[in-house]
């Protein structure tokens, strides 16, 4: 039988070899919005596209399943830990430029604030949408992430990846498969690595105050003090998921330190102490109670890693 712990030990010595950070055993609680998660085999952060075709192909030398990640904002890691290597790319790949006078390029380290915020620098509009959504770019190709009445589908209009044999790839966001909280990226096992979006000039007072009015809203209705995912379940055909949440009476309710956001129903939180199992438990609950009740089923938006 196979050593795991040998293997990521040699794969680790490879990261060192190439100049990549990474670490053993490292707690995934570091690196999921939840604040949970037990230890990974090796946690690696990758600089460039370089890095992270040497890494995946010593992984699959080495049989080591992999996983990518960005900043761990719609993920949710079980407290026992997985055994795989996960690789982020995180701000070590994180590059902005301004292509042209409306087209912004982008890595997909890139958080999607700090592009609003590159937006609204170059006095470009149809991003305030995203403007407090705390992932990075790839994870909101990955989930075509949206808000208020914005998407990324809206200003996407190319992303490169790596296939699963490692060849570079541009491909028109079009071909992307982009609708609610969908990509192709779901079912290819390609690793977006950036892409660009076109924008609308406008003045850099209007896109302020409209960044400004989303932001605004976000606090006002959102459990922002508090680890979470975001929105826990997918908004069902017809309906909105916090609002059936709430009917049935289940804000404030709380499996260990895990809770019902009394704000916004449609949030499970980590008021403090929760563990995945806690998360995870209470989300199963929410479900069964809901489906009970009205008859309609919620589908989680929270990713699980195994």
């Amino acid at each position: 039988m196979v050593n795991m712990n040998n293997t990521f030990q040699e794969l680790y010595n490879y990261a060192e070899s190439i100049n990549c950070d990474a670490a053993l055993g490292e707690q995934m609680s570091l690196h999921t919005s939840f604040k949970t998660g037990g230890p990974c085999g090796i946690r690696l952060s990758p600089k460039d596209t370089e890095q992270i075709i040497l890494i995946i192909n010593k992984a699959k030398e080495l049989n080591i399943p992999f996983v990518i990640l960005g900043n761990g904002t719609n993920v949710l890691v079980p407290d026992e830990g997985i055994k795989k290597a996960v690789i982020i790319i995180g701000d070590k790949m994180s590059s902005i430029e301004l292509e042209d006078e409306n087209t912004i390029s982008f890595s997909a380290g890139v958080n999607l604030v700090s592009l609003c915020r590159f937006a609204l620098e170059n006095n470009l509009s149809g991003l305030e949408f995203a403007f407090g959504i705390p992932g990075t770019l790839g994870g909101a190709i990955y989930m075509n992430a949206g808000a208020y009445g914005g998407e990324m589908k809206d200003v996407l209009t190319q992303i490169t990846h790596l296939t699963p044999d490692m060849k570079n790839e541009t491909i028109s966001a079009k071909d992307a498969d982009l609708s609610y909280r969908h990509s192709v990226y779901k079912n290819n096992s390609c690793i977006i690595l950036g892409g660009k979006v076109k924008l609308t000039p406008d003045t850099r007072e209007n896109i302020k105050a409209r960044m400004d009015d989303f932001l605004g809203r976000r606090k006002d209705k959102q459990p922002l003090e508090y680890p979470s995912a975001g929105s826990t379940f997918k908004r069902p055909e017809g309906y909105f998921a916090g609002a059936l949440i709430e009917q049935c009476n289940l804000k404030g309710k709380s499996v260990g330190g895990a809770q019902v956001s009394e704000k916004h129903a449609g949030f499970v939180i980590n008021k403090g102490g929760a563990t995945s199992t806690d998360i995870l438990n209470l989300i199963d609950f929410i479900g069964e109670t809901v489906k009970n009740e009205t008859g309609v089923t919620l589908e989680p938006e929270v990713i699980v890693l195994r």
